[in-house]
């Protein structure tokens, strides 16, 4: 079987996707010969990295990649003047594009070692200086300079770690009146640790089935003392995005003769995104966008 056809039929064709969808710039091939050690960080060796890369862009782990980061920045007025808080940084390419695009001083924050180390690896030579660094954080006891940021962007924060520490680190470093973009995974009621789908799901990505609320999340961040200006449901976006990604990708090596390593790599990925998509297409996880102004 083809490998178009292979990843289609992991990810399902429930969600339209467009024959003329673009790559993302600057993206590796999903063959890249570079994509081979798998030694370096049980989570996100090297080869796993190029893989995501290959789907959402060079720098990017998200769906929507440079595209994704640049929407969820625009509304926050961003100038050279500014301080923004990153939260997700990935491998650095969020930071160095909103930099790039506003001027904008970016601290991005991850919480994987070997992530952080390629994002300022890249960042070295991106001319970009501090400007756009990536600095590593501990979900389970986060902390982040105090009363810094203007302002501040998170990509999914509460991956595996408690909400109520999380976004009280994030206000805590933010000035009066600075803006808060938060996408969070959310569910509308409990998801069964035990349940095969969502045991699976968990697996894949590396978390606990513990997923936070929309209400839980907007009522943590007005006793923080926000304003809860927009909580949107993004889900259908972001499956739109993931789909396009892997079809795009697909695409660009449609032909060619994978290894079995390499297979093996892409498939994994794509029973990851099956997993998480399953899940939001029955309704049971979503993915949230929050928008919120601090207190004066």
């Amino acid at each position: 079987m083809q490998l178009l056809e292979t990843v289609r039929s992991l990810l399902g064709r429930h969600v339209p996707i467009s024959p003329a969808t673009p790559r993302p710039a600057a993206s590796p091939s999903l063959l890249s010969p570079t994509a081979l050690p798998e030694d370096d960080d049980p989570e996100w060796p090297t080869a796993r990295i190029s893989v995501a890369e290959a789907l959402w862009g060079e720098g990017f782990l998200f769906p929507g990649g440079h595209d994704e980061a640049l929407r969820l920045a625009k509304p926050l007025g961003l100038t050279a003047a500014s301080s923004l808080l990153f939260v997700g940084a990935g491998t650095g390419g969020a930071s160095r594009s909103i930099t790039t695009e506003f001027g904008v001083w970016v601290t991005g924050y991850e919480c994987n070692a070997r992530l952080v180390e390629v994002a300022n690896e890249r960042n070295a030579h991106s001319g970009l200086g501090r400007r756009a660094q990536v600095e590593p954080w501990d979900p389970i006891a986060p902390k982040f300079p105090p009363h810094y940021f203007h302002h501040a962007i998170a990509i999914e924060p509460l991956h595996g770690a408690p909400m109520e520490p999380v976004l009280a680190a994030m206000a805590s470093a933010m000035k009066p009146s600075g803006q808060l973009v938060l996408v969070e995974a959310v569910a509308d009621k409990p998801l069964d640790p035990s349940e095969t789908a969502v045991a699976h799901w968990a697996e894949l990505e590396c978390r606990p089935a513990d997923v936070p609320t929309e209400l839980g999340v907007s009522h943590e961040l007005v006793e923080l003392g926000f304003d809860v200006r927009i909580a949107e449901d993004v889900s259908m976006r972001h499956m739109h995005q993931a789909l396009d990604g892997w079809y795009a990708a697909v695409r660009a090596i449609e032909g060619e003769r994978p290894t079995m390593h390499h297979l093996a790599l892409i498939v994994r990925e794509a029973e990851l995104w099956l997993a998480r998509l399953r899940l939001m297409r029955e309704g049971r996880l979503r993915l949230v966008r929050w928008h919120a102004i601090g207190k004066a």
